[in-house]
């Protein structure tokens, strides 16, 4: 089982960059895929990058894709997202997620197939 905290969400203007955390508990992390979710007022949490437990493999949103980096570091049990390009429609709840994984191939993009969770942070674009 695996903790999550995330945290580096704040408010920044369009154009501008922010880096996320994820850290989490445990003595396990390199075993669990990682991902990032947001989740907007109104609408339903979608998938923004994900990360295998290796490393080796990395999976973005399109529309996130050339301005979001994700990445982790296994030692320090903690996951980022570094955030470019900020735009207001990238407002929105981010949460941090794990899975168990030993598969070598794309990390899971979908809500249901992560089990752990994270308890979210603000991100908010001002144009």
């Amino acid at each position: 089982q695996v903790q999550l905290v995330e945290s580096g969400g704040g408010l920044v203007q369009a154009g501008g960059s922010l880096r996320l955390s994820c850290a989490a508990s445990g003595r396990t992390f390199s075993s669990y895929a990682m991902g990032w979710f947001r989740q907007a007022p109104g609408k339903a949490r979608e998938f923004v990058a994900a990360i295998s437990w290796s490393g080796s493999t990395i999976s973005y949103a399109d529309s996130v894709k050339g301005r979001f980096i994700i990445s982790r570091d296994n030692a320090k049990n903690t996951v980022y997202l570094q955030m470019n390009s900020l735009k207001p429609e990238d407002t929105a709840v981010y949460y941090c997620a794990g899975e168990r994984s030993s598969w070598y191939g794309p990390p899971p993009q979908r809500v249901h197939e992560y089990t752990y969770w994270g308890q979210g942070t603000q991100v908010t674009v001002s144009s």
